[in-house]
């Protein structure tokens, strides 16, 4: 939360670990083990460690750990599940780590109202679980096992967004510990309200910069009675993006739309063991309150897929089919560094209106051929959202150099479009300069709210 150029100084530090063990005892730690592990998340930044990690148990300990951090002026990182891709959890300017995974309890389920407030260290997959037997699940799934504060602090979405939304439409209420220790609670169960300024919101894709989310309140989704996926490989790419376009503005109700390029579809075969067609490739699911409603959706995409030289459904309407083919899409940052042993994965991302989608990503292709390392993409294109994988050897300096050329181009081409440097990667110290080229004078509001908020800031 605090932001320092410099690391804090030794005595200042000795003082805060001395007040933060009285307080949490063996749930400190300064062992290089453990501040290694939480010096990173998946992306390929730089490794920057904390000077302490803490393990708290309460919204209230999580309160005094951040009075501590005031008196002794130090850096404060939240840290759930360690997926960011950038850069968020690094340590850039040491301080404290609030691991947040002990606080993964189910506080309230509310099954009448659909909805349900879990600690921010409970993971989507441990919610779903605890929803069992339930009829209602949570659907929002970016692929990790995120932690649900995580995932709201960087507004996450995910396979499933195209139909439920993404994190920020599904939180309905937070529990906030601000920089000088206050807890505040933003929003209410109630689905709607207009009263007072939307803080949830606020706080919703902070990254932890305005305080440490140690509650949410979201909404929860009854299970479809009927569900069936498809693969549809195409001739060319841009016959699966105007797929996807024209899906989209016909209004069709698809539940999952996902893209994966050539490249990606063949590291796929080879690291999940399926055996699609090494082509452009759309992975379809289809939700209904029956079965004739899904299987009318499916008939009817099925049908553009053919218009636009579709090679015809390759069906998955067993659980464990489903399972096998959403597992497989979720392994592609694993399946495209297998492609390249002892690389280096190197991810980034952009959003862009639907209309524009088929020129952005046929353009970043052409642009992927001249790179001079191995690179997927994989996207959840539904809505206008891609990725782009590179592999990079991590010892090669002009490798990284021509990756950061290529996101840049990537970025440049998206905001051109009216689209946006991060759809849901989020910011971290990875896209910090491109805020402004997206935000304008709207960044000057932004530093404004930091400094309410957090008034130590550099």
């Amino acid at each position: 939360m605090a932001e320092h150029l410099t690391s804090p100084s030794t005595d200042r530090l000795e003082k805060a670990v001395g007040s933060l063990t009285s307080l949490l005892g063996r749930h400190v730690t300064t062992a290089t083990a453990i501040r290694d592990h939480h010096s990173h998340g998946e992306s390929y930044h730089l490794p920057a460690l904390p000077d302490v990690v803490c393990f708290p148990h309460t919204t209230e300990e999580v309160s005094e750990i951040l009075k501590i951090s005031a008196a002794h002026d130090l850096p404060v990182i939240p840290f759930g599940a360690g997926t960011s891709l950038e850069g968020q959890v690094n340590a850039i300017h040491g301080g404290i780590a609030i691991d947040l995974r002990k606080m993964n309890n189910l506080v309230r389920l509310g099954v009448e109202d659909l909805d349900a407030t879990v600690q921010a260290g409970m993971t989507r997959l441990q919610l779903n679980k605890a929803l069992r037997d339930t009829g209602l699940t949570f659907f929002i799934d970016p692929g990790a096992d995120c932690t649900i504060g995580g995932m709201a602090a960087t507004r996450a979405s995910g396979t499933t967004a195209i139909r439920y939304g993404t994190i920020a439409e599904n939180v309905l209420a937070l529990t906030v510990v601000l920089a000088d220790g206050r807890i505040i609670k933003t929003g209410t169960r109630a689905r709607k309200s207009a009263a007072g300024y939307d803080l949830t919101h606020l706080f919703i894709g902070s990254e932890g910069t305005l305080g440490v989310i140690t509650e949410v309140t979201v909404k929860l989704h009854p299970l479809p009675e009927a569900v069936s996926a498809a693969v549809c490989s195409f001739e060319s790419i841009r016959g699966a993006v105007e797929t996807v376009i024209e899906t989209i503005q016909l209004g069709v109700s698809v539940a999952r739309i996902e893209l994966l390029d050539s490249v990606q579809m063949d590291a796929v075969n080879r690291y999940s063991k399926t055996n699609y067609p090494v082509a452009a490739t759309l992975f379809f699911e289809f939700h209904g309150f029956n079965e004739r409603h899904a299987n009318d959706q499916a008939a009817f995409v099925e049908s553009l897929t053919a218009e636009h030289g579709g090679r015809g459904f390759q069906w998955a309407t067993r659980l464990e089919d489903r399972e096998k083919l959403w597992e497989a899409r979720h392994a592609a940052l694993y399946a495209s560094l297998a492609l390249r042993p002892g690389s280096k994965g190197f991810v980034t991302d952009v959003c862009v209106p639907i209309s524009r989608l088929s020129e952005c990503i046929l353009e970043t292709l052409e642009d992927k051929q001249d790179a001079p390392f191995p690179a997927t993409l994989v996207g959840h294109v539904g809505d206008g959202n891609f990725h782009m994988i590179c592999m990079l050897d991590p010892s090669s300096e002009a490798e990284t150099d021509a990756a950061h050329r290529l996101m840049d181009r990537m970025v440049t081409r998206a905001l051109s479009m009216g689209g946006t440097c991060t759809g849901e990667h989020g910011i971290g110290y990875g896209k910090m300069n491109y805020m402004a080229a997206e935000h304008g004078a709207a960044v000057d509001v932004m530093r404004a709210i930091k400094r309410a908020l957090d008034p130590i800031t550099a």
